[in-house]
This record gives C-alpha cells, structure tokens and sequence, in this order.
C-alpha cells in the first residue's frame, strides 16, 4: 500500500542564509540557477530536522534525484539579502516525494525572531511564512538505489519511511 500525502503539505522547515557576492550579478541581482541551489540547501535542513541527512540515506544506498523542477520568479533576490528558503513535502509516497519551496528576502527583525511565527504557521498551516516572497517552486523527485533503479523507501531504508510518516502524522496530516 502506497502512502500519498497530495494537497496535504507538510509544515514548513526553514533554512536561512545571506546571498553571497559569487551568487550575484554585476548588478547585484542573484542569478537564477542559484535558486535550485538554495532549493537543495532547504530540503537538505528539512530531512535534517526530520532526523536524517542525505549522507546517511546515501551511504545506505537510497538516492533521491530530480525528476522535475519548477520556479516562479516574483521578485528578484540581492547581494547581501536576508533569505530564508522554506521547504514542505506536498506528495510523499515509497516511491517518490514532492517538495514545494518559498524563498523569501527577510529584514533583520523578523531574521533575528521568526522561529517562534514559524512554529505559530506549522500550528496554522494556513498562513504565509515572513518575509517577501521573491520566488516559488517545487521539485519532483523519486527514490532510487546505487544502480538508479527504483527504491521503495519503505523497503530500502524504513527507518527514514517511518520517520517521514511519523513527522507528518505529528503535523496532524492523516497518513
């Protein structure tokens, strides 16, 4: 039995960073494949608050690659900005996962104090993490093996499934 989690998103999980000048242009404007990046640093933060790290997972042999990504451009993102990604699950199944992503340029108060607002959004899960939304995105991935062959998690590290499960069960998601 497959376990999907489709329009049923998980909390959002927060990394925050300042944008470096290498990630710039000469106009200070952040140039757009570093988007995927920042992606990457957030669902990378997520399982780590889940309680796994994507060295464990790949030294137990279960890779997650991308199948699909997708950004939205709103705003764009400058040298030296505040930004915090957030990341949530919105599918999560053994066989593949569907991370959705806001990143957001904050300003130092709610740098320094929106841990305490985002566990308030995790209660509500309705409101809008802080900040200004500079770009939106999702990406696709599926669990495969060392030979990229598809992996069903719960079968080739079930201690990840089950903790996963358990994360969204606690967020009062009906797993």
């Amino acid at each position: 039995m497959e376990l999907e989690r489709a329009g049923l998103p998980s909390r959002w999980y927060k990394s925050t960073l300042r944008v470096r000048y290498q990630e710039s242009d000469q106009m200070g404007v952040v140039y757009h494949a570093n988007y995927l990046n920042w992606f990457e640093s957030g669902r990378t933060e997520m399982f780590r608050q889940v309680g796994f790290t994507y060295r464990e997972l790949e030294k137990q042999g279960v890779l997650l690659p991308v199948t699909s990504a997708d950004l939205q451009f709103k705003s764009p993102a400058r040298y030296d900005d505040l930004i915090s990604v957030y990341a949530r699950m919105t599918t999560f199944s053994a066989l593949r996962v569907v991370f959705e992503y806001q990143v957001r340029r904050l300003s130092e108060e709610e740098g320094g104090n929106s841990e305490d607002l985002l566990a308030t959004l995790g209660e509500l899960g309705s409101m809008d993490p802080p900040g200004e939304l500079l770009v939106t995105g999702t990406t696709s991935h599926v669990w495969v093996n060392r030979e990229w062959r598809p992996a069903r998690l719960d079968r080739a590290l079930p201690e990840l499934f089950h903790a996963i499960k358990e994360a969204l069960r606690e967020e009062g998601g009906s797993v």
